[in-house]
């Protein structure tokens, strides 16, 4: 996907007379959303786009914040915004969400792209549900027709992916169960799906009695747990409980890696497609 990028990136490039751009906004100290930003920014680098990272104290207040955000809006090197979360307790996430230009809501948080994924028009998709329909497609592992299980609905990963999922559309059209905490019995669901896509947010959250034979599972969990025999005496895990689960599967994503390199690639994908839309071809 990042080679299909590249002469994309080459002509906004010349359309624009600059490259496309991403700005990232870092509140704290948070070690994970400092990973994630740096992994961003690399990626950025390599495929040539710039990229500006801004890192603000953890007691900054929102209004400052606010600010910051709105003369992003107003940056013409700029064409999709970010902002990390977690935020501080102090800073209300919806109201920095709804402040970023729809146009540069590369991570589809604004309520009106929201609002156009769930009617399946146009719009930026959310990276990491995109990320996992991508790689589900794009290993032969489509699911149009299937029946999906989606465990998790957060607004971030849960939510949107049901979206996606079951439109009308080529690489969705598929019958989406949502799993979560009030569900009853979540392995009676989880046995009859063709595809689990795991985002609950706790290791072994999906283990081997739960699937069946052949079933293809996506997980886009990540927990860090401790280790005594890793050289840090902790190591990353996801949501599945990978090895039995691994043995009854047709196809498995890992962590680390997996899903979270496609959640970059879509990150730059949307990036670019902004930077179109602000210099369209004739």
């Amino acid at each position: 996907m990042r080679e299909e990028l590249k002469p994309r990136i080459a002509a906004a490039r010349t359309r624009l007379g600059r490259p496309p751009g991403l700005a990232a906004v870092l509140v704290g100290d948070n070690p994970a959303s400092e990973v994630y930003v740096r992994n961003k920014a690399k990626a950025c680098e390599e495929m040539g786009l710039f990229h500006e990272t801004l890192k603000l104290a953890a007691d900054t207040a929102e209004g400052a914040l606010l600010e910051r955000v709105r003369a992003l809006n107003a940056d013409p090197r700029i064409h999709g915004i970010l902002v990390q979360s977690p935020l501080p307790e102090q800073i209300r996430e919806r109201a920095v969400f709804e402040a970023i230009s729809p146009g540069k809501d590369v991570d589809c948080f604004h309520p009106f792209n929201v609002g156009k994924l769930a009617l399946g028009e146009e719009t930026f998709a959310p990276c990491t549900p995109k990320g996992v329909v991508e790689m589900l497609v794009r290993s032969g592992n489509s699911p149009e027709g299937k029946h999906v299980v989606v465990v998790g609905r957060s607004n971030i990963v849960g939510k949107p992916l049901v979206n996606l999922l079951v439109q009308k559309q080529k690489g969705a059209n598929a019958t989406v169960t949502c799993c979560h905490t009030g569900t009853r019995d979540i392995a009676a669901h989880t046995r009859a799906a063709d595809i689990v896509v795991v985002a609950a947010g706790h290791p072994k959250a999906l283990t081997a009695p739960m699937v069946r034979d052949g079933v293809v599972v996506v997980d886009v969990g990540i927990n860090r747990i401790d280790d005594p025999s890793a050289p840090k005496g902790t190591r990353l895990v996801g949501d599945v409980d990978f090895e039995p689960v691994a043995a009854k599967a047709k196809a498995i994503s890992p962590v680390p890696g997996g899903v979270g390199p496609m959640t970059i690639t879509m990150l730059l994908h949307n990036t670019v497609r902004a930077a179109e839309r602000a210099a369209p071809a004739n």
